[in-house]
């Protein structure tokens, strides 16, 4: 059954209440979309809306449907070249300029979980949010001390929208994972799963401070990044030195200050490059609102980052194979691209691999020799998994974060210097890494240390090889016991099924008596094979 049918009703109110179905001319959408703004006009919500010409209706409208719906738009609003920019004004202001909570509610919630007076705390707070998004609101206040800090709260009784619209997401999950090969090449519900899972943990300011620490420790000195500091935190509040910046999709404060925005660009994609592959730690929510640039050395800028709500991390063998993935194609070998594939598990048996290979080169070979404004990683990816579900490839659920953040990297490049030519300066990147995890010496070192606890381990090494040994003994125990007890059942049934031949004769030789019989012997045979039939079923 359909979960949660009166939120998808309530849904439906909204899209249709703020006319979503205007958006778009009907003649340049494909005809399974047109049903759904026919679905969308039939609503009685409709018929009186004054919401036709409403330039904000997009952005009241995603709103008023929650954050689920806001993180839709915010991921929307890097793609410059998908959206129309009357569209696209709309979602870049869900950025950060969500319409925000009363400020006694915000007040009472910070003294709530951080235990103590506002005025005890800060020496100011102001009472007008300096941002507002999907999960939390966020104010600017000052310790007694003098430092300047943002001040960031969750929104009150959102947890309960999120998962009604998960569980209504799963549900669509496991439909078209039963209808769609590609669904199921994707695993899409346990993408859902994990999506869900991110942002239940986004809901929790704590996990969000231990990655901000985290992550700062990583770029502890750096001349390319800057992690403010946590000063306090607890699951709703969160407490942070305030940074003087600019999001980065503001080229043209860049522009005035004179800033070499193509060393910007290449400063931004080697930090997510090292994000993935030096740290294994990667910032998974990058949307303008949450990547500033600082404007204090227009000479030499850093990048700031925000909201550490949601990273990512890969496994070894994931960022292994991904790296190796990236550089045949680089180097446009697409045999070496299928037998890196195909040694990650991800090729069934029996795949004709030629095939593949060629279809990797039509579809991502062309991609190599264009800059970043020709490219179209949205597009590309559409493509790789058709030929993922043409091809019954399996696609780990854990890369696809990595996807969704590179589709993000690619939005804000190519509004930032869309030149750049990612290839030349990801190409050292990859290869300085992988040489590195293949350098013999580190393999070893990394031996070495491993050492004390394989030592350690050795001393349980005995007890392990009894219980071991202990083990096969019952199990082999276990497997006499079922092959004795399949063993009577097979004779069971061999012997019932005698029987039952041997009853069926009987009732098969009485049923023709009783066919050549006279007709009132016919009766009293019909009335005993019945009889006999009705204490055969009985037993």
């Amino acid at each position: 059954m359909i979960p949660h049918v009166s939120r998808l009703l309530e849904l439906w109110r909204i899209a249709a209440h703020y006319r979503l179905d205007t958006l778009f001319p009907a003649d340049e959408l494909p005809e399974k979309a047109r049903h759904v703004l026919s679905l969308i006009r039939m609503h009685p919500a409709a018929w009186s809306s004054r919401e036709r010409k409403n330039p904000l209706k997009l952005k009241e409208a995603l709103e008023e449907m929650g954050p689920l719906a806001i993180k839709l738009g915010q991921l929307l609003s890097t793609r410059r070249d998908l959206i129309p920019p009357e569209v696209l004004q709309q979602l870049v202001l869900l950025q950060d300029q969500v319409k925000p909570f009363d400020n006694d509610l915000a007040k009472m919630r910070i003294q709530e979980s951080l235990k103590a007076d506002v005025n005890t705390l800060f020496a100011r707070f102001d009472a007008q949010p300096l941002a507002a998004a999907s999960i939390a609101q966020v104010h600017t206040a000052a310790l007694h001390d003098g430092r300047e800090v943002i001040v960031k709260v969750t929104r009150p009784n959102i947890r309960k929208q999120i998962l009604q619209d998960f569980e209504i997401l799963s549900w669509l999950g496991d439909f078209l994972e039963k209808r769609l090969e590609a669904a199921r090449a994707l695993h899409l519900n346990e993408i859902i799963q994990d999506y869900r899972q991110i942002i239940l943990n986004e809901l929790d300011l704590t996990l969000e401070a231990d990655n901000t620490r985290r992550m700062r420790h990583y770029f502890t000195g750096s001349s390319m990044m800057y992690v403010p500091e946590v000063y306090m935190d607890s699951k709703d509040v969160l407490v942070a030195e305030r940074i003087t910046g600019v999001p980065i999709s503001d080229v043209e404060t860049f522009d005035k200050l004179g800033m070499d925005r193509a060393d910007l660009a290449r400063k931004g994609l080697t930090i997510f490059f090292t994000q993935v592959f030096r740290d294994n730690f990667f910032h998974a929510d990058m949307h303008p609102g949450n990547v500033f640039v600082e404007t204090i050395n227009p000479a030499n800028p850093r990048f700031i980052a925000l909201d550490c709500a949601i990273m990512g991390e890969l496994s070894k063998h994931d960022q292994m194979t991904v790296a190796r993935m990236l550089l045949a194609v680089m180097n446009s070998d697409f045999m070496q691209l299928i037998q890196i594939v195909h040694q990650a598990g991800w090729i069934p048996p029996g795949t004709d691999q030629d095939a593949l290979a060629r279809e990797m080169r039509r579809t991502v070979g062309p991609m190599v020799s264009k800059p970043m404004h020709e490219l179209d990683f949205a597009g590309i990816l559409i493509q790789v998994m058709d030929i993922a579900r043409r091809f019954h490839l399996e696609i780990p659920p854990q890369l696809m974060l990595l996807l969704k953040t590179l589709v993000h990297v690619e939005g804000l490049g190519t509004d930032l210097y869309p030149e750049l030519d990612i290839w030349s300066l990801a190409k050292p990147i990859l290869t300085d890494w992988v040489k590195a995890q293949m350098n013999p010496q580190k393999n070893i070192k990394e031996l070495g240390q491993k050492i004390p606890d394989l030592l350690l381990g050795a001393q349980d090494l005995p007890t392990l090889m009894i219980d071991s040994l202990n083990g096969l003994k019952n199990q082999s125990a276990w497997h006499a016991k079922q092959l004795n007890e399949l063993q009577s059942m097979r004779l069971q049934m061999e012997h019932q099924q005698k029987r039952s031949w041997i009853f069926g004769s009987i009732m098969a030789i009485l049923l023709t008596i009783a066919i050549i019989s006279p007709w009132f012997i016919s009766v009293i045979l019909i009335v005993l094979v019945s009889i006999l039939a009705v204490w055969r079923i009985a037993k």
